[in-house]
């Protein structure tokens, strides 16, 4: 009898045993960290997790950490237009208005997945050193999408051109190759950009209002954008301008009617750096800041790059003018995103945690770079077939030019860095035997049609290679082309 009890005492321990390991390890892991989850449930537990503070902290593009809940803290600003840029060593590719010149969007396709790949590895490595740094992140702000309609403005170089049926063939594949075929998870997240009828001009770009009609709004400059979102793009980027009196980024037509509910995108919006403020400082279309947040929010903005949504978002609900549950319906399209990528999900469970050091500026990527600029490139006139050069035909080559030797030519806006970028007078030198003379001459700046150099020499060599054209300190966007004379654009 004593044994039996003992026994039945026995078994009633490892069950009480079981019990507990099993509620501990239900107890470390929250609901909203359990991968096999549907991702809305993990999102709204996780809503329902954080304080109104917490909620108003992460809807600007420095999301602040929260460190109760386990969450870092994370910045949306990052760049791909064909590359990754701005985070030391990476591929570069032809800027995109070359890379649209290829008419070929499978060959597109491949070069955003090595971009993917490259910002993949970037940011792994960044993690294990627990760095949460700009630029080194996984939401990118790239395609360019706006349509190319006035070759003065400066820039039309990050688009695909001036029609819009290439520009949504040539983006959507861009999309593709960032964002990658896994079920579950996105490999980065992509952008199409700027929402809407953005194209210039670059200097009045805060303050301008674009007159457009429906005909032209729909055919020309929501054509792409609808492409895009057709092939699941995970979010668009509102503008600067206004459309026909109203401010992008509180442009209810725009960003709910259209974007969302007539197209059905399910994505998450993010302004323009500095788009919100500009609302009240330059369209002048609301008076003050806290407004402004109330009625992005309203519009159907989720994330801020500026500060207006965190540092205005609380006065905005205590002044009545937002819910907590309006804040909700923006967090959660955000949060949806990260839960995509894999945020709160063990790393090693993601198809993208192996990408490495060797996975960044690699042979096969460069190769492919150099794939893509021969077929961007177009030969306008080949008199008497001068090209290619017979090297036995030419003993001394000039090189003149002010972009034969010129780093920001050659790299183009919105760029990577590289460790090793040949410029044509380098490229030239390699490839010719050491019995060939080359000479360099700068021969002129970018705006003196008076003054040249070299012309001496050039007359002395057999062949003279002009390298001329334009550069991102001429043409760009506004107040990186610093030596513009219209504020980024070309003057005529």
């Amino acid at each position: 009898m004593a044994s039996t009890i003992k026994h039945k005492l026995l078994c009633c321990l490892v069950m009480l045993a079981a019990l507990l390991k099993f509620s501990t390890a239900n107890a470390q892991v929250p609901f909203y960290k359990d991968a096999s989850q549907s991702i809305d449930s993990r999102v709204k537990d996780l809503l329902s997790k954080l304080t109104i503070d917490e909620k108003i902290s992460l809807l600007g593009y420095r999301s602040q950490a929260v460190p109760r809940l386990g969450i870092p803290a994370y910045n949306w600003w990052n760049e791909a237009l064909h590359g990754v840029a701005r985070a030391g060593e990476a591929t570069i590719f032809p800027q995109a208005i070359g890379m649209s010149a290829t008419f070929n969007e499978d060959l597109l396709k491949q070069v955003s997945t090595a971009i993917s790949t490259e910002a993949r590895a970037k940011y792994n490595l960044a993690i294990a050193q627990d760095r949460h740094l700009q630029y080194m992140g996984l939401t990118f702000w790239a395609p360019n999408i706006n349509i190319f309609r006035d070759p003065r403005w400066g820039r039309g170089q990050e688009t695909y051109g001036e029609d819009p049926f290439l520009t949504g063939r040539m983006g959507s594949a861009f999309v593709k190759g960032l964002q990658g075929d896994d079920p579950k998870y996105l490999k980065t997240s992509a952008t199409a950009k700027h929402f809407a009828v953005h194209s210039g001009p670059e200097a009045t770009r805060d303050k301008f209002d674009a007159k457009v009609d429906e005909k032209d709004l729909r055919e020309t400059y929501l054509y792409a954008f609808h492409e895009l979102v057709k092939n699941h793009v995970e979010s668009v980027m509102s503008a600067y301008n206004r459309v026909n009196g109203v401010p992008n980024s509180i442009n209810k037509m725009l960003l709910t009617d259209i974007l969302r509910k007539e197209w059905g995108f399910s994505g998450h919006v993010v302004t323009d750096c500095g788009a919100l403020d500009d609302v009240y400082l330059t369209h002048k279309t609301l008076p003050t800041a806290v407004e402004v947040a109330a009625a992005a929010i309203k519009a159907g903005v989720d994330l801020d790059c500026s500060s207006i949504l965190q540092n205005d978002g609380i006065k905005a609900i205590k002044q009545g003018l937002l819910t907590e549950k309006d804040i909700d319906q923006a967090l959660g399209a955000i949060l949806r995103t990260e839960f995509k990528l894999g945020f709160y999900d063990d790393p090693a469970a993601n198809p993208y945690h192996g990408y490495g050091a060797d996975s960044v500026h690699n042979e096969q990527h460069l190769a492919l770079a150099r794939k893509v600029a021969q077929q961007s490139m177009v030969l306008l006139k080949n008199n008497n077939n001068v090209l290619p050069f017979k090297k036995s035909s030419y003993s001394s080559i000039m090189v003149v030019g002010p972009n034969a030797a010129s780093l920001d030519a050659m790299i183009a806006n919105y760029h990577g860095t590289s460790s090793k970028v040949i410029n044509f007078v380098e490229g030239i030198t390699g490839a010719v035997d050491k019995a060939t003379r080359v000479e360099y001459d700068l021969g002129c700046d970018y705006k003196d049609t008076t003054h040249f150099g070299g012309t001496w020499a050039a007359g002395n060599a057999d062949a003279t290679v002009a390298v001329i054209g334009l550069s991102p300190v001429l043409e760009g966007e506004a107040g990186d082309a610093f030596l513009s004379e219209s504020g980024g654009d070309k003057k005529t």
